[in-house]
């Protein structure tokens, strides 16, 4: 092995070498077991952040676990076409790049073009995928737009809409200018905007008929346009100030539309002047007014948010009906959203109607990729009825059919799918899947997968000129299909049948009603299991938090935070990294302040880590909370660690190279310390895996922690160490068949988490064993033996670090130099600490220096001492130098000072009256015994203040 590990010396190559022989792919044995993990597909619309590099890490080790515990393993792969925001960029890209706008370019040069950014998206994420080591099955990998995805989608389209669950219907929604398309709520980012809310009074129709002082009503809007599309005044039915209105109508300023004045429990009646204008085709809340009040529909913007010349309405159902005053003032006609705002108001002012304008705070959404105020209005567009399939959807967690991980996300889940609406599926865009929906001359709507299907179908003659529906389909309906789709279906089921319902989904909790929900209900209606029952897509979902920034920031590529995955693994420079963050940044004035944040975390840059670091990192982090802030520390402790066990596996084949390795040692013939760290391994291994099984992967690299740099590195290391420089003849064929074993058993545990590392030494440990090598992910997964247990030498073995540990607390409390030989004195010795003391000497006088042991009935009078208790057993040592005696004098009143507060909560506890009556007797008793110990503690301390006072 070479001496210094070096990541980039064997990562890639050995990625190679798993994907040249195809380990990867499922061996096809149906008879065994299978697991299957369906990657959430990565968008295209640039490379890998750190919340896939988190993410996939775990996946990847279950993976690799189940592979090694001898399942049928298939990881499928695949990409998501993200339809809008894949679009979005090709054209801010051809914008930035050739200077030309969407408009320059035919549908299909766009497309064309889209299709490049494709390819080229596509080379990027399948790298970092590579340089990551994760295990997906390449040969199966799928895009969403893939022909065989797109016989999938129009499969499951034909069969909804077949099945009365899809329909076409004028709808309010979230409509983006820019993108000339609806988007959903995911795509909307809620901003607080600081702005002005005008007061308008609207007069009340035969005012006199109600009450003579009251002529008005007034409202409070800060979309005063919109008032071209009232249809209604609201009120609370309790506000008093109004309940003489009932039945009043009160006429619309400017076009002099009749409205009528309802009464509705959700206007809030302490909210600006109680009155509240309703216009339902621009307002999501007015919308869900005039469904219930069956108030008409006016629309007054056309899709570039400019003003209509005729007025369009539509009945609450979405059915065009007469307005019979549909036409707009002339000079509004055509004007854009804010210029015709401002025209109003100056009518209003001239008009006298305008009552006031205050400043106001207040939530305008905006599109989260265009960036520009997203603008509630009617469209036209296709809906998937969804609460029939929610049923479904609901029942299959309430069974457990679907687990969450961690379980507190069903609330999240269940609050979601009983409020659930019918889901707006059609975009208008051109990048996607277009909906297979054909249309004649007459309007008469056919479906099916491909037009020779649909006149076959409906008997149409090739003489009927026929077109398909312009939208495509939002890319989560796409996506909602992936764990069946990406498999075969509908018609090359054999991975289908083997691998559905995959084993687990690995999401963030963001999306789970995006995703996560929507493949429940679509999965459910659509495949059945043998019994023909409802199949779900998955067995578990295990929801993860969001990677945040070291301060607990969103990465974001316009705040400049975002760190790339692969620069964690082959480092990157300062410099390098600052042109990163800016590059094609849409807000230049960030640049001053993303280069600063950047120079104050990175002062050197990135230093290179290797993969298995960041998956170790990932692992670690994967603790069951919302936000995870990333610690570069931590990455660096890893770094750190993988380098120990480069140079631990060094120095086992150092002790192993020319020697006889005998390939079985029984238990019974190992010495001490060998049969201690296999007592441990064993231990390790059982938490490890346990940890795994329950998906708890942070505190399994808690475990590996404390297994391997503690008791692997810190002891037995040492302690052989010294056996191989000391003792070399006596029993060392003990320590090499021991210290190989663990090494070994070792790698095979921890493989699914760093797997890099773990392949390379598994291949020198083979050769060193002059066994057959065999790739270590196809290795069967070390088992814990119930039946390794041995008692004494645990106990044995926790003694000899006692002493040790107390050894070097009395050398580092008397400040003694390093290697200065010392007699310890024992007082109150037990025969275990004797017969240590006795066997081990060559142990402690190489590990803390001790010269000799002393077992003695008192200390000497006149001598000033430095002693440590382990129970009632002291060990002490002598000191003369005055410098010694002032350190332990401060170490003894910080010692005092802990003591006290530890007694002062101990008594509290047990004069507590709900502890005493409600806690059990076991434990009342272990708190008074605890409460005596400390008494004691404090006595002994005091009195050895009195010595050096």
């Amino acid at each position: 092995m070479k001496k210094i590990y070096n990541p980039q010396d064997i990562e890639r190559l050995i990625y190679n070498i798993w994907e040249k022989k195809n380990y990867f792919s499922p061996h096809g044995n149906t008879k065994k077991e299978s697991f299957c993990v369906v990657i959430p597909p990565p968008n295209i619309t640039g490379g890998l952040h750190m919340g896939h590099a988190f993410q996939y890490t775990i996946m990847d080790i279950l993976v690799r676990y189940n592979r090694m515990m001898g399942k049928n393993t298939l990881w499928q792969m695949g990409l998501d076409h993200a339809g809008i925001a894949t679009q979005l960029l090709v054209e801010q890209k051809l914008l930035l790049e050739e200077k030309k706008k969407r408009s320059y370019y035919s549908e299909k040069e766009l497309l064309e073009k889209i299709w490049e950014w494709k390819k080229k998206s596509e080379g990027i994420i399948y790298s970092q995928i590579r340089r990551l080591g994760n295990s997906v099955d390449w040969s199966s990998s799928k895009f969403t737009l893939d022909s065989s995805i797109s016989l999938s989608v129009s499969e499951a389209f034909v069969k909804l809409y077949n099945d009365k669950l899809i329909y076409k219907r004028k709808r309010i929604t979230n409509w983006d200018y820019k993108l000339n398309s609806v988007v959903s709520d995911l795509e909307v980012d809620m901003r607080n905007i600081t702005g002005n809310m005008w007061f308008i009074k609207y007069k009340i129709v035969n005012y006199k008929l109600y009450d003579i002082n009251t002529k008005y009503l007034i409202t409070a809007t800060t979309r005063p346009e919109t008032l071209l599309g009232d249809t209604a005044i609201a009120i609370h039915p309790d506000d008093k100030r109004y309940s003489h209105l009932k039945g009043a109508e009160v006429i619309v300023p400017i076009i002099k539309r009749k409205i009528p004045i309802i009464f509705d429990k959700s206007v809030d009646i302490n909210k600006g002047t109680g009155c509240v204008k309703i216009t339902p085709a621009h307002d999501f809340y007015d919308y869900q007014i005039g469904i219930k009040h069956k108030l008409p529909m006016i629309s007054i913007f056309n899709n570039d948010l400019t003003i209509k010349k005729k007025l369009k309405m539509y009945t609450w159902d979405g059915k065009k009906t007469i307005l019979l005053n549909n036409l707009i003032p002339s000079d509004l006609q055509g004007l854009g959203k804010f210029e015709a705002r401002k025209k109003i108001i100056d009518v209003l002012k001239l008009k006298k109607i305008l009552l006031k304008v205050i400043k106001h705070d207040f939530i305008v959404p905006h599109g989260d990729r265009s960036g520009v105020v997203i603008e509630p209005i009617l469209t036209n567009q296709w809906y998937l009825k969804t609460k029939p399939l929610a049923k479904m959807a609901i029942l299959a967690v309430q069974k457990k059919q679907i687990t969450f991980i961690p379980q507190k996300y069903e609330n999240l889940y269940f609050s979601w799918m009983n409020n659930i609406e019918d889901w707006c599926i059609s975009r208008q865009v051109l990048w996607g899947h277009r909906i297979p929906i054909w249309y004649d001359s007459c309007g008469n709507i056919y479906t099916g997968k491909h037009e020779k299907e649909v006149r076959k179908t409906y008997s149409i003659s090739s003489e009927v000129m026929l077109s398909q529906e312009t939208d495509v389909l939002d890319t989560w309906f796409s996506s909602a299909l992936w764990t069946f789709s990406s498999l075969g279906w509908p018609n090359k089921k054999k991975l289908l049948n083997i691998f559905h319902p995959s084993n687990i989904v690995v999401s963030g909790f963001d999306i789970i009603f995006f995703w996560i929900a929507r493949m429940i209900m679509l999965t459910m209606y659509l495949i059945k299991d043998r019994n023909q029952q409802p199949q779900v897509p998955f067995k578990i979902a295990y929801i993860t938090g969001l990677i945040r920034d070291e301060q607990g920031q969103k990465m974001s590529k316009s705040k400049g935070n975002v760190i790339d995955p692969i620069d964690m693994i082959d480092g990157i420079s300062l410099n390098n990294l600052i042109k990163k963050r800016i590059k094609n940044l849409m807000k230049p004035k960030l640049i001053h302040e993303i280069k600063k944040r950047t120079m104050l975390l990175f002062p050197e840059g990135i230093i290179p880590n290797g993969a298995d670091a960041l998956r170790l990192t990932c692992a670690s982090l994967s603790a069951p909370t919302r936000n995870i802030n990333w610690d570069m520390n931590r990455l660096k402790s890893y770094r750190n660690f993988c380098n120990k066990l480069w140079n631990a596996t060094r120095l086992i084949f150092s002790f192993s190279v020319n020697n006889i390795i005998p390939k079985y040692i029984d238990y019974k013939y190992l010495n001490f310390f060998d049969k201690w760290i296999l007592l441990e391994f064993n231990n390790f291994l059982k938490l490890f895996t346990q940890s795994l099984n329950n998906y708890r992967f942070d505190q399994s690299v808690l475990c590996l922690n404390n297994f391997f740099r503690y008791n692997f590195c810190d002891w037995y290391i040492e302690l052989i160490k010294i056996h191989y420089k000391y003792m070399y003849k006596k029993n060392f064929i003990s320590i090499r068949y021991t210290s190989l074993k663990v090494l070994s058993d070792l790698i095979h545990v921890i493989h699914p988490i760093i797997p890099f590392i773990t392949e390379n030494i598994w291949e020198k440990i083979s050769n060193l064993k002059n066994i057959k090598y065999n790739s270590i992910m196809l290795e069967p997964y070390p088992v814990y033996n119930c039946s390794l247990q041995d008692k004494k030498i645990i106990i044995y073995m926790q003694c000899f670090k006692n002493i040790v540990s107390i050894i070097r607390y009395l050398r580092l409390s008397a400040m003694l130099k390093e290697k200065e030989l010392i007699t310890v004195y024992i007082q109150n010795s037990t025969s275990m600490i004797k017969d240590i003391i006795n066997k081990k000497i060559i142990y402690f006088s190489k590990m803390v220096f001790v010269k000799k042991f002393c077992i003695v009935d008192h200390k000497l009078s006149g001598m000033n001492y430095i002693h440590k208790f382990q129970d009632n057993v002291e060990f002490f040592i002598y000191i003369t130098s005055n410098k010694n005696y002032n350190f332990k004098l401060l170490k003894i009143k910080e010692e005092i000072k802990k003591i006290c507060s530890l007694i002062h909560i101990s008594k509290k506890k047990l004069l507590n009256k709900n502890f005493i009556f409600k806690a059990p007797d076991n434990i009342i008793h272990k708190e008074k015994r605890k409460f005596i110990q400390l008494l004691q503690n404090k006595s002994h301390l005091i009195k050895e203040k009195k010595i050096f006072e």
